[in-house]
């Protein structure tokens, strides 16, 4: 079943074609360094719009790993079409990416705490760790602080000024807020900042190492970033540019190849 063995480690992805070689380096990565790979159980959110690609996409990972253990789960992404307004990076607005929204209602019941991970990381620890992260008093979530955060940045001007808005970081609902910048466009991001105005507050610290981002470039294509200061645990290509993409083109940033050594699926 999906909770056996009791000491399983829960890892929820997306698996979607576009990204499809980006989640097959994440799992590797994930099993290269658990203490116990057999523990480690894999939950994939489809789009639920297409079975035969969805059958297409669980073939290629049971192709990379017959032994893993992992269940596929379709999304309806009609969910959340209608919710989605324009922002500022076109790939954040793909309906998968708001699947983790869901997660709680997803997964078997028995799945107490999951790991989410993105498509576009690779983890050089073991998950375990990251799924100890112990979650103190009223917290529901943890996440890794991001210093550089600047609300003021992440909420339209708009928002600040209408208290009947800003007020609000007080119980809401996620699809409730999507309605909302739909409608009144109060964030400049995709699907975080819903995610800040219901668990505001309610948010334990992940250690920095487990979320050295911005190896993407973040909103400039062709920007090499190295690593912050600090242990690192995951690494996480966040921005435009994407290492298969820079290194199928032959112009890679420097740390795309550590990304490649989890490649499965290079082009010939």
């Amino acid at each position: 079943g999906a909770c056996s063995p009791r000491a399983a480690v829960h890892v929820a992805m997306t698996l979607d074609a576009s990204y499809l070689r980006g989640t097959m380096a994440a799992v590797l990565s994930v099993l290269r360094h658990a203490s116990c790979p057999e523990s480690v159980h894999f939950h994939f959110l489809t789009a639920a719009g297409s079975p035969s690609r969805t059958a297409e996409l669980v073939a290629a990972v049971r192709a990379s790993f017959p032994s893993l253990a992992f269940r596929a789960y379709p999304f309806d992404e009609s969910r959340v079409a209608g919710r989605i307004s324009a922002s500022v990076r076109g790939a954040l607005d793909r309906p998968l990416n708001y699947a983790r929204s869901y997660l709680a209602t997803t997964l078997p019941p028995c799945v107490r705490r999951v790991v989410y991970l993105d498509s576009d990381v690779v983890l050089t620890d073991d998950v375990a760790a990251l799924a100890a992260t112990p979650l103190q008093g009223n917290a529901a979530v943890a996440a890794p602080e991001y210093c550089g955060a600047n609300f003021t940045a992440y909420f339209t001007p708009g928002f600040w000024a209408s208290p009947a808005l800003s007020r609000t970081f007080r119980g809401a609902q996620i699809e409730g807020w999507m309605e909302l910048q739909r409608r009144v466009r109060i964030y400049e991001l995709g699907s975080l900042p819903p995610f800040l105005l219901v668990f505001a507050g309610r948010i334990a610290a992940v250690d920095h190492r487990w979320n050295q981002h911005g190896l993407g470039g973040d909103n400039y294509r062709g920007l090499c970033r190295g690593l912050h200061a600090g242990p690192v645990s995951l690494l996480h290509w966040s921005g435009k540019g994407k290492p298969w993409d820079r290194l199928d083109a032959g112009r890679p940033c420097p740390l795309d190849a550590v990304w490649a050594k989890y490649d499965l699926l290079r082009p010939d």
